[in-house]
């Protein structure tokens, strides 16, 4: 059985961010065009379509890595910031964007809060699941050798 494992996680992200489009609860606030993703970015997101990426790439680290807090999430997807002539030092990223894209991934049930953290519901396993399958299958026939691990 393929899981998200077994699939690169830029395409199985992209692919997925195309599918969180289509879904009715995750959708982009006005204000997500304006804003920076933490204290260390410079600048707003230049894809236009961000909010639908962090989403799909939320739910792969749920995926990938069990339960997860908040402030682990944060300190994933930050980043380091110049601080005049000092070294560099890491910065969390903002937790507003994080934490109401998981609200809307709640909203879908594709995600469920426990004591531990956040975890994915068995429809978010299933989604990711499913989309890893479709992506291997595209792989495998491309390259013979990988068709017999479908």
């Amino acid at each position: 059985m393929v899981n998200a494992h077994d699939v690169p996680s830029a395409k199985l992200i992209s692919a997925l961010a195309e599918q969180m489009k289509s879904v009715s609860s995750v959708q982009e606030p006005d204000w997500a065009k304006y804003v920076k993703t933490g204290s260390h970015a410079e600048r707003p997101p230049s894809s236009s379509d961000w909010w639908f990426t962090r989403a799909a790439s939320l739910l792969r680290k749920l995926y990938i890595h069990g339960p997860v807090g908040l402030t682990d999430l944060e300190r994933a997807y930050g980043g380091t910031k110049a601080l005049h002539y000092f070294p560099k030092h890491h910065r969390d990223a903002g937790g507003s964007n994080i934490r109401k894209i998981l609200k809307q991934l709640e909203q879908a049930e594709f995600v469920t809060k426990t004591p531990k953290g956040r975890v994915l519901t068995p429809k978010g396993r299933a989604l990711l699941d499913k989309v890893s399958k479709d992506i291997f299958a595209a792989m495998s026939e491309g390259n013979k050798a990988l068709a017999r691990y479908a």
